[in-house]
């Protein structure tokens, strides 16, 4: 068996166990949210008892802690672009488990995108690239100083200054004008912010792939993880996992959920795809047809993602947009090593406010 398909394994269960893990989060804050409700007024709050005293939600924390610490070992397996892409897979397990865990309703559009995102992640699987080397801290230094993963950096520095400006000036007309903004804004807006977003997010993945390729190489090799890469790489990863984890709760207070999630979640698969591209040069084992096949993949997933948003045309009541909302937030948040717990931040969030 070749080691990609072990990382590729080990990517699938650690996947469809964070998935588990931030249903069963959401779970928790459910049930909270259900007693505060069943409190009265000032004393229920203050008698409301921790996340943590809720068995589901300490159940979920250890499948999420699990899911992600697989996740990461199957970065020094596989290939980094053909993981990203199999992040989508969550999508489809989330159905199952919001089914039977949340008790949410599986619709007919649900499963045709579900239908997309399984085709393109077999398209992905099928002809993405198979290999994964293990390379050294000199050759991990030197692909950071190649003309061009510099080029490319360059360019998403580029993207980014260009959405963030983009975003700001739309902010500030937000501002003057109130609601009074021409259509296309509406789509500008939530768009720029999750292409920001997603550019600087997707570079986790690079400084993970990183950091678990040094782990591979100590566990087989004796490299000594002590060293000023290698905390390089840890730094480079927190800050902008940290990024990443801070828009993600900050884009559900500002955008629709709807809107916004399917968004957040292309624009970071995109950009991690084209970083593993770049950077470990992942495109030289492609010839036309690979290059053609993972192209329509990637298409498939991405058309997957975007019909999970339910039309909100279509979203009568506000308990039914509510369960909605939660349904496409316990979706998304559960994708990415940068796969953070931000389900329990959201729904922490509504408790508040109540």
């Amino acid at each position: 068996m070749g080691e990609w398909i072990v990382g590729a394994f080990i990517n699938l269960f650690g996947s469809i166990a964070i998935n588990f893990g931030t249903n069963l989060l959401k779970l928790g804050h459910n049930e909270r949210e259900r007693h505060l409700l069943g409190s009265d007024g000032v004393n229920g709050k203050m008698n409301l008892k921790p996340i943590i005293y809720f068995q589901s939600w300490r159940i979920g924390i250890v499948f999420f802690f699990l899911g992600n610490c697989l996740n990461f070992i199957s970065f020094g397996y596989a290939a980094q672009s053909l993981l990203a892409a199999l992040g989508s897979v969550q999508f489809v397990s989330n159905i199952a488990f919001a089914y039977f865990v949340l008790n949410k309703m599986v619709t007919v559009k649900v499963l045709v995108a579900t239908a997309f995102i399984v085709l393109g992640n077999v398209f992905l699987v099928a002809f993405g690239n198979h290999q994964s080397p293990v390379y050294t801290p000199e050759q991990l230094t030197e692909k950071y100083t190649n003309i061009a993963f510099l080029l490319y950096l360059l360019a998403l520095i580029s993207i980014v200054a260009l959405h963030h400006s983009i975003y700001k000036r739309g902010e500030l007309l937000f501002a003057v004008s109130g609601h009074d903004l021409r259509p296309y804004w509406s789509m500008l807006l939530p768009f720029s912010y999750a292409v920001v977003s997603g550019a600087v997010g997707s570079c986790s993945v690079l400084f993970a792939k990183s950091l678990s390729n040094l782990l591979r190489l100590a566990m087989s090799n004796g490299y000594q993880l002590h060293s000023w890469f290698t905390y390089s790489m840890l730094l480079l990863f927190l800050s902008t996992a940290g990024f990443w984890m801070t828009r993600l709760n900050e884009g559900l207070s500002l955008f629709d959920a709807i809107l916004i999630v399917p968004m957040f979640q292309i624009t970071w698969t995109f950009f991690s795809i084209c970083t593993g591209f770049i950077y470990f040069q992942e495109y030289q084992v492609f010839d036309a047809l690979r290059t053609t096949m993972f192209i329509l993949g990637m298409m498939c997933v991405f058309i997957g993602i975007s019909l999970l948003a339910p039309d909100e045309s279509k979203v009568s009541g506000p308990e039914t947009k509510d369960s909605s909302l939660d349904s496409m937030v316990s979706s998304a948040m559960s994708t990415e090593t940068s796969r953070y717990c931000m389900n329990p931040l959201y729904d922490l969030h509504k408790v508040k406010n109540l």
